[in-house]
């Protein structure tokens, strides 16, 4: 089971707490949220996170009060996974376990000067009492690398077991002396099977709703849809649709007054984060592997999470040649309008534009030789071969140039029947290579032919 992130906090920076004081949460609990009354109160209430629990692990050794400062403990978690995992929570159970002191900086609002004074704060502590104090930081990956360097040492001396708190992959958001010196936990999605034990037990904990409301089974199903993984998110939802319910008298929650109590699931989708890399990658692929169906499944992701329209449409005008290419050279032509349109007329009209765009990209024959080409090219000249360019190629239109021999010998094309003409273009090193390969799909097929033709013409062979 899941606590609300962030809901109902009473330790802020600034705010030592002592042992968790269940009797006081029980007393003011009424009014929270159901999230936050159902906040797990031991690791064997924990849902869903059975590998990080497991007898001996850091995580369980932390908890029992022998890992942190001891020479085989970590002194540093960084805890990574989607929201409604149960990071927040582990953070708690951790410092409330053992009657550590309890220090939490939220990465929203907290800077620099707050950083050090509890680094300041915690290092008294360690040298006066001996007093172990966690520093709770939630969403560290909005620190910024200065921040996150104050931390260094802190943690380093073991002046505090740092526990810090990320939806985004660290290895892109926590400098590298920092994760170095930590252990990196990552926490698992919940199953449907995890999401509805949490809902179960909240509709019959006293806790929770004490029985007052039964789930249907068409109702709950729906909810794990609204959740999306979110223990949260599903809490969120079972107390708005309860709610609705208590409000009429009745005692079943039905999947239509959990409909009309939660209009519409929120998307977990961080446009700065590993959401934003993983679906804009599943769109391209699937566009790629022409399933027209799921690249328009990642679009509506993308644009119903409030995605920059332009990136979706650059990123199409790059598929159409890095992908199709002259296979089908309307493609290109039908990304860039899309990417004009949505610039002239923007959203939500512009999701029209870009749809469309997408159909087109993703039924068209598909092609990689255009980029293969000119990485080829690329990569010969990179590597030294680059040679001089032939003499009749050679600039002519200055004086002297006919003393040096340049241009000598150039035959102009249009002079010729078909406006090919053989002689010779590229520089002696790279003659013999061969960049364009043309594929046999779709209008690049016909060019392969063409081209056969041409080489055999212009170079003989």
């Amino acid at each position: 089971m899941i606590a609300g992130k962030g809901a109902g906090r009473a330790h802020c920076y600034g705010h030592r707490v002592d042992l968790f004081d269940a009797a006081a949460e029980d007393r003011g609990d009424a009014g929270k949220p159901l999230a936050v009354r159902m906040r797990p109160r031991t690791l064997d209430e924990v849902v869903g996170q059975d590998h990080l629990l497991v007898a001996g692990s850091p995580l369980r050794r932390l908890v029992d009060g022998n890992g942190a400062g001891s020479p085989a403990g970590p002194s540093s978690l960084i805890l990574w996974g989607p929201p409604g995992t149960g990071k927040t929570t582990l953070a708690y159970l951790v410092s409330s376990a053992t009657g550590r002191s309890f220090t939490e900086l939220s990465a929203v609002n907290a800077g620099v000067k707050d950083v050090r004074a509890v680094v300041e704060s915690a290092r008294r502590q360690s040298g006066m009492s001996g007093r172990e104090t966690v520093l709770f930081i939630d969403e560290v990956h909005r620190f910024s690398k200065t921040q996150q360097d104050a931390l260094l040492p802190a943690v380093e001396n073991r002046w505090v077991t740092l526990i810090a708190a990320t939806t985004e992959n660290p290895y892109f958001s926590v400098v590298s002396p920092l994760l170095s010196r930590s252990l990196l936990l990552t926490l698992a999605p919940l199953e449907d099977g995890g999401v509805e034990e949490v809902v179960r037990r909240a509709a019959t904990d006293e806790r929770g709703l004490g029985g007052a409301v039964t789930v249907s089974d068409e109702a709950m199903s729906h909810l794990l849809r609204v959740a999306g993984g979110d223990a949260r998110r599903a809490l969120t939802a079972l107390e708005a649709g309860a709610g609705a319910v208590l409000a009429v008298g009745g005692t079943e929650l039905d999947v239509s007054t959990l409909e009309a109590a939660v209009d519409r699931a929120a998307l977990r989708y961080d446009r700065d984060g590993d959401q934003h890399y993983d679906v804009i990658s599943a769109f391209i692929k699937s566009v790629r592997g022409s399933d027209v169906d799921a690249a328009l499944h990642y679009l509506a992701r993308m644009i119903e999470a409030g995605e920059d329209p332009r990136f979706i449409a650059r990123r199409l005008v790059i598929l159409a040649s890095e992908d199709i290419g002259l296979a089908d050279p309307t493609s290109l032509l039908a990304a860039v309008a899309a990417a004009e349109a949505v610039a002239l007329i923007g959203m939500p009209e512009g999701r029209i534009n870009l749809a469309q765009a997408v159909i087109h990209l993703t039924l068209a024959p598909k092609s990689n030789a255009v980029i293969v080409a000119v990485d080829a090219a690329l990569a010969d000249v990179r590597a030294g071969l680059a040679g001089t360019v032939p003499p009749h190629l050679r600039d002519a239109h200055y004086g002297g140039a006919g003393k040096v021999g340049s241009g000598k010998g150039y035959v102009y094309p249009h002079d010729q029947p078909g406006a090919v003409v053989a002689q010779q273009y590229a520089p002696d090193v790279v003659l013999p290579r061969t960049y364009y390969r043309p594929t046999r799909y779709g209008a690049e097929s016909r060019l392969g032919e063409l081209w056969e033709t041409l080489r055999t013409r212009i170079r003989g062979s």
